[in-house]
């Protein structure tokens, strides 16, 4: 871990929530996942693990009948909402109207701080076009979004759902990179950086040896996430990683509110550089996950194995942020 790694992990540290009396239920997060279909159950429920499992106070799921009917089997610590809806199946067709399934998911919105959309969201052109729809409303409420898998496509496909807002977060491993800059212009090999300023200063989060976050802002924030992980790619990595940054990103909410008090740290944090910091604490505590789960499994790793390390992995990192014990190998 490089010496300027080391002064990011300073600053998270300042977001995170320490253990008080005072707090009560719903205060140190409230994360959804949208996404979850007929074909597709693990993804979401992996993302709102990984979020309750780092310290979300309340973790929802929203998805398709069938899709909930399973994911309620898996956890019963997730709140899950059979919102969402599919088309009949024949291609090319969109044959109900998103606008009443998407108001359900909107009247949701003021009971959470952040939402998750894509993981086991599939393409279904009625859940796209209901998602679209979301991202609007929540966009209009002031609400950080992490979007990675199938909402990836959305945002190829109508890059004004989130250009500009710099509450959105994009989570793309390397195909998805490539699909990105090819469909907004931007030249191969030009990078993360000229990818967030073509969608106008959006976070965009690069997965890969190293992750790579930055906002394409000049002046603004551009960082490599260079904690060890482990040499395993499976699938379903990355969404220990969105619930994991939408957690920290419901932190944040916490800290620029000023739930706590700070003691002896200078200055409070700066707005916009709490997004990246949040985004930087979700891809650390994941990449540490993959460490730790690969030197336990190793070429049998499986995301459910991430899972079991959230916790472990920010005690590492981090450690028990209460006052009591300064912990973490920082």
């Amino acid at each position: 871990m490089s010496a300027a790694t080391k002064e990011v992990f300073a600053r998270v540290r300042r977001m995170i929530p320490p253990m008080l009396e005072k707090f009560h239920k719903g205060q140190l997060g409230r994360v959804a996942v949208i996404g979850g279909s007929e074909d597709y159950t693990g993804a979401p429920y992996f993302s709102a693990m990984a979020s309750a499992r780092l310290g979300c106070d309340m973790s929802h799921v929203i998805c398709t009948p069938t899709a909930a009917a399973v994911i309620k089997t898996y956890s019963p610590n997730l709140m899950v909402h059979p919102l969402m809806r599919s088309s009949s199946g024949t291609p090319g067709t969109q044959d109900e109207d998103p606008a009443p399934i998407a108001d359900s998911i909107i009247a949701l919105l003021p009971r959470l701080h952040v939402l998750v959309i894509g993981p086991g969201l599939g393409r279904d052109p009625l859940m796209h076009a209901v998602c679209a729809r979301v991202i609007r409303a929540a966009r209009e409420r002031g609400m950080p979004l992490v979007l990675d898998a199938d909402a990836l496509l959305l945002v190829a496909s109508q890059p004004e759902l989130v250009r500009g807002y710099g509450l959105a977060v994009l989570t793309p491993n390397v195909v998805e990179f490539a699909r990105l800059s090819k469909a907004l212009g931007v030249g191969e090999g030009e990078g993360v950086e000229a990818l967030a300023r073509e969608l106008g200063g959006v976070m965009v989060l690069q997965k890969g040896r190293v992750d790579r976050l930055s906002d394409g802002r000049e002046g603004g924030t551009t960082w490599t996430v260079d904690v060890e992980g482990g040499l395993k790619r499976s699938g379903g990595q990355g969404d220990t990683l969105t619930g994991s940054v939408a957690t920290f990103l419901a932190w944040r909410k916490a800290y620029l509110e000023g739930l706590w008090d700070e003691e002896g740290e200078g200055g409070r944090l700066g707005e916009e550089e709490t997004v990246a910091l949040a985004v930087f604490g979700g891809s650390a505590v994941t990449r540490e996950c993959s460490r730790l789960a690969f030197a336990k499994h190793g070429r049998s790793l499986q995301a459910s194995d991430l899972t079991g390390e959230v916790h472990t992995a920010f005690m590492t990192l981090f450690g028990e942020v209460d006052g009591g014990n300064p912990g973490g190998k920082l």
